[in-house]
């Protein structure tokens, strides 16, 4: 199944790109997403271990399965003051 990922903030800046797409077998969970994306970016490991993960723009759980063509978004955490 490919996923397509959009990026933000840091983890747009870390890729260097806006989108990454991943073939990952069917069903797929957001856990590995993440370590798919870890393994095959790893200039984005450090922003993924503590993103947050959104499917169809609900923030997803680990568990969460992702489903054929579901809009998925890699969120980081933002500081700021």
């Amino acid at each position: 199944m490919r996923i397509r990922v959009r990026l933000f903030a840091a983890a747009r800046q870390a890729a260097g790109c806006d989108v990454v797409e991943l073939e990952l077998p069917a069903p797929a969970t957001i856990a590995e997403l993440r370590r798919r994306l870890a393994q095959d970016l790893p200039r984005l490991s450090a922003v993924t271990e503590a993103a947050l993960f959104a499917v169809n723009a609900e923030y997803a759980g680990e568990t969460r399965e992702i489903p054929p063509g579901a809009e998925v978004a890699c969120i980081p955490p933002v500081s700021g003051g």
